[in-house]
């Protein structure tokens, strides 16, 4: 499959833009605060047996902003109802950096929506060691740069956000930049209620954390105090990556994904 199919959901007062691709049971996929990064392989190989459902987070560039959402638990709660308005909890979910906030806030407010969890380098929690990379002291390019161990030789990274940066996607990059701020500057992308509101929810529902030993964005402090939140969450660390294992180590991240969910 070469692509996925954008489609329209409407939710009461507001729409949410949506892209499907692939067959089988669904898979929620949830993208990373720089925005939707385009058709990737990995997606390409996990559709072949799993219906993929990606949001485009109202304001990330390629969506119009909902100008009442005003923190990540509001986002958290949009997708909920676009899970129950398409009649599929509980389902598996997948969530990359901000994306797995995102899902780590769904999973505490209902742990109902959910059968299993992949949180790729998640945002949300402040690293009891270390810092969040601050991407608003560095330009575009630093930062695409900075989610990776080596640019030149991650494959995919030339394809990330359609490659050679074009006016409109530094554009789109401007749009999600302000909208993270805006949802999340304050405290800077993370929620401090929420390692006490995840108590306990990884022996609820079977939760993988997945993080690059080379990650500059996130520390692997955040991933440890994940799991000790969750408890019972596994911890799977690969080599030689850093921030995007899903292209810096496409064939082990899918291999994980798929092991765990199936």
């Amino acid at each position: 499959m070469s692509e996925a199919t954008p489609i329209e959901v409407a939710l009461g007062s507001f729409s949410l833009q949506v892209l499907t691709a692939g067959e089988g049971p669904p898979l929620l996929a949830l993208h990373d605060e720089m925005g939707y990064p385009g058709w990737m392989s990995w997606q390409a190989e996990l559709s072949r047996s799993r219906s993929l459902c990606m949001p485009l987070a109202p304001g990330f560039g390629q969506a119009p902003r909902l100008e009442w959402l005003s923190c990540v638990r509001d986002l958290a709660c949009v997708y909920a109802r676009l899970l129950r308005a398409r009649g599929a909890p509980p389902v598996d979910a997948l969530g990359f950096s901000f994306g797995g906030w995102v899902l780590a806030e769904m999973l505490a407010n209902d742990p109902g929506l959910f059968r299993r969890l992949v949180l790729v380098a998640p945002l949300g929690i402040k690293p009891p060691e270390g810092v969040i990379l601050d991407a608003f002291e560095l330009t575009h390019r630093a930062h695409l740069e900075a989610t990776v161990g080596d640019p030149a030789a991650t494959p995919e990274f030339d394809r990330l956000y359609g490659g050679k940066p074009t006016p409109e996607q530094i554009e789109a990059f401007d749009d999600a930049r302000a909208e993270s701020a805006r949802l999340a500057w304050q405290p800077y992308m993370h929620n401090p209620a929420l390692p006490h509101l995840l108590e306990g929810l990884g022996a609820q529902v079977p939760t993988l954390i997945v993080h690059g030993d080379d990650d500059r964005v996130v520390p692997r402090s955040a991933m440890l105090a994940y799991r000790d939140a969750l408890g019972g969450a596994e911890l799977a660390t690969l080599p030689r990556c850093g921030h995007r294992p899903e292209i810096e180590s496409k064939e082990r991240f899918v291999a994980l994904v798929r092991d765990f969910l199936n």
